[in-house]
Parts: C-alpha cells; structure tokens; sequence
C-alpha cells in the first residue's frame, strides 16, 4: 500500500481564505499543512511509501526532506487528474493498493492512518474518510488502485460512492478520526483547526504569523458586537 499526496502550485494554493490571509500568509500556511501531512504518512510502517504528485520546486524540497518519492505533474489539471494519474503509475510498478491524502489536513496523525490501514478490507476493496463537513473524501483507500475512478472537488464523498455502487462494491466509510477529516479551505475551518488543541507546525505558523491573534480579535469582536 502506498500514499499518494498531490501539492498544487504554492501560489494557487488556498484561494478560499483570501478573505482572511494575504498571498504569502496562504502559502505559507499551505507549506506547513504538507510538511505536516509528510511527516504523518512517512511515519507510518505499514505504507511502503508516499508518492507525492507535483510540479511546485517548494513542494518537491519538502516531499525529499522526508524521503517521499516525487512525480511531476505535467499540468495543473485538478486532483483528480493528479491523483489518477498517481496511481496509474504506482498500479504500473504492481503496487495492489493506495490510500489518497490531501495536504491541507494539518491534524492528520500517523496512528489515524494506521487505524484506516487495518480496517481497510482484502481485496477488492474501498474504504472512505469523509470530510468533516460529510461532503467532500478526504482519504480514498483503493485497493486495487484502479478499483474506481477518482472524483475529488467540494462534493466528492457522492459521486465516489455513486461509483462504489455502481461496481457493487460496499465501502468502508469510516467516520471517527476527526484528525483526517478537517481539511483547511476555508475561514470557517481555520476558525475550527485554531480550537482544536494541536502541535502542529500548521498552529506553530498560525501563531507565529500572527494570525491566529487576528482570529482571536476578530471573534473577540464578533462576539461583543
């Protein structure tokens, strides 16, 4: 089993909290989900590695500081496409399965993926974290890596599930590992992953940029208004 982890551009990275964070805040926050992500997956022993899918020089120095395999991304053609043709390439070395991990869930733990890992059932086989919203896929675990085909976006978990059903396949969707399901794209999530108690280097850079101070203020005033 290997994980696959597309990064997109840095700079068109997290365009949904424009309202709240500047270009550079945006990005930087990105950078410390993935390396927060990176350092989750490649702890776990039971992937035999992380793929990550990507054309960003800032994403691939981060996936090779933690070892990860790197392929590039001939275009910015969406999740989808990127995590497709990431498996392609992995099911063409004869890896028998993959689990799919965005980057911009900063609480994502190794033990989190672990538990997905060992109720993942034998082959063929789909198991499903949904986003916390119950909208969106944040973990798709296929094994084999073709099983179905990928339909990541802002309303994922139906047309995957539509798929499942469509190959009479009954998926394993796992529903209690809060870490996984919280994925950051908009200032409602930010909002979420600053009262979530967490020691990530997402908060270290939300603390250390002043924005979870501004958030603080910002809700401060909200309240008393």
């Amino acid at each position: 089993m290997w994980a696959i982890l597309p990064a997109k551009n840095f700079n068109h990275a997290k365009k949904r909290l424009a309202p709240s964070l500047t270009p550079v805040e945006r990005q930087a926050l990105f950078a410390a989900m993935l390396e927060d992500v990176l350092a989750a997956a490649t702890d776990v022993d039971m992937l035999e590695g992380v793929l990550v899918l990507t054309r960003d020089e800032k994403a691939v120095a981060l996936a090779q500081t933690y070892g990860a395999r790197v392929e590039s991304e001939p275009a910015n053609d969406g999740q989808s496409a990127a995590v497709e043709r990431a498996a392609n390439i992995l099911l063409a070395d004869g890896v028998h399965g993959v689990l799919t991990l965005p980057g911009d869930t900063p609480n994502v733990s190794a033990s989190e993926i672990k538990t997905i890992l060992q109720r993942h059932g034998d082959t063929p086989a789909m198991s499903i974290v949904p986003s916390h919203d119950g909208r969106g896929s944040n973990c798709v675990i296929l094994s084999p890596p073709n099983l179905i085909p990928f339909h990541f976006g802002h309303d994922s978990l139906t047309p995957h599930l539509t798929e499942a059903d469509a190959r009479n396949i009954a998926p394993n969707i796992i529903n209690d590992l809060p870490g996984i399901a919280l994925d950051i794209d908009t200032p409602a999530d930010l909002a979420t992953l600053l009262d979530t108690p967490n020691q990530t280097r997402a908060r270290t850079c939300l603390n250390e940029s002043g924005i979870a101070a501004r958030f603080e203020t910002e809700s401060g005033q909200a309240g008393a208004a």
